[in-house]
C-alpha cells in the first residue's frame, strides 16, 4: 500500500495508516480483518520506534474499526413447533428409562421455549426453584442476580408431569450421574441437535441459545416492552437486549404510519 502511495515506512503517518484501513474497506475486507491487520501494523511500528528507527509510533493513536454486531440467529415458530411435537411424540413411544429421558428432553425444550433461560440456568434448575410458585420461576443468573421469569400454562403442565416422573429423588430438576449432579449443557445441546435432525432441520442452526433468541424475538414481535424482555432474559444492560429489536422494524414502521399525525399523505 505504501509503495502505491509513494511513501516509505519511515515516513508513514497516522493519516497514512487510516488511508490504508479505508482501502481495505474499499476492497471488501471485513472490519475484523482490518482490525487484525491494524494490530500487526501497530506492533511493527512499536518495534520500529523501540529500535530508534522511527521518532514516533504513528499507529498508536489510530482507532480500531468498530465491529458490527451480527443479528442473532433464530428459529421460526413453525420450526420450534416441530421440535416440540417431535419431543412429545418420543415420550408417547418410549418405555422404561428411555421414556424418562424422553420426558426430560421434552421438559427441557418446553421450558426453554417458554422462558428463554440461558442453558446453564436451565440445566441448573432445582426442584425447589420450579415448585415454589405456580406462575413464576426463581432464577439465579449471572453475577448472582435473582429474577422472576413467568411460565406459560402449557410449560407448567409439562413440568408438572415431569416432576411426577422424577419422584423427588434429587434436588436437581434435571439430575445426572456426572460430577456436577445435574445434566450438562453440552449433553442437552447434543440431544437437541439429534431432535432437530429427526425433524428434518439443519442441526447446525439449532442450539439452546438459538431458542433463547427466538423467545426474545417472538415477544418483541408481538409488542412486548423492551424493559420487560430485558428483565426476563436477565440482561444487566438493556443494550444487550436491543439486538433483538431488528424483528420490530416492519411493525414499528406500521405503527408510525397508522398513529403518527404527520405520517399520512395529505
Amino acid at each position: 500500500f505504501l509503495q502505491g502511495q509513494g511513501v516509505t515506512l519511515e515516513a508513514a503517518t497516522s493519516d497514512t495508516i487510516r488511508d490504508y484501513l479505508a482501502s481495505l474497506e474499499t476492497h471488501g475486507f471485513s472490519r475484523a480483518t482490518a482490525a487484525r491487520r491494524l494490530s500487526a501494523v501497530r506492533q511493527f511500528h512499536r518495534f520500529m520506534h523501540g529500535e530508534g528507527t522511527m521518532a514516533a509510533n504513528p499507529a498508536a493513536i489510530v482507532e480500531s474499526p468498530k465491529s458490527i454486531r451480527g443479528l442473532p440467529q433464530t428459529l421460526s415458530a413453525q420450526e420450534i413447533g416441530m421440535l416440540l411435537a417431535q419431543a412429545g411424540a418420543r415420550v408417547e413411544l418410549a418405555e422404561g428409562k428411555a421414556r424418562f429421558k424422553a420426558e426430560r428432553l421434552r421438559c427441557l425444550l418446553e421450558l426453554l421455549a417458554a422462558t428463554g433461560l440461558r442453558v446453564s440456568e436451565l440445566v441448573g434448575l432445582t426442584a425447589r426453584a420450579v415448585t415454589a410458585d405456580d406462575a413464576f420461576l426463581t432464577i439465579k443468573g449471572k453475577g448472582g442476580r435473582e429474577r422472576l421469569v413467568p411460565i406459560s400454562d402449557r410449560a407448567r403442565g409439562v413440568l408438572a408431569g415431569y416432576i411426577k416422573s422424577l419422584g423427588g429423588q434429587s434436588k436437581w430438576l434435571f439430575p445426572s450421574h456426572g460430577a456436577g449432579g445435574c445434566l450438562t449443557r453440552q449433553h442437552f445441546a447434543l440431544e437437541l441437535k439429534h431432535l432437530a435432525v429427526a425433524c428434518g432441520l439443519n442441526a447446525g442452526k439449532v442450539s439452546p441459545h438459538v431458542l433463547r433468541h427466538a423467545f426474545a424475538s417472538f415477544l418483541l414481535e408481538k409488542g412486548a416492552d423492551l424493559r420487560a424482555v430485558q428483565q426476563m432474559l436477565g440482561h444487566a444492560d438493556i443494550s444487550t437486549t436491543q439486538i433483538y429489536t431488528h424483528v420490530q422494524a416492519s411493525r414499528l414502521q406500521a405503527v408510525v404510519e397508522d398513529h403518527h399525525p404527520l405520517a399520512k399523505k395529505r
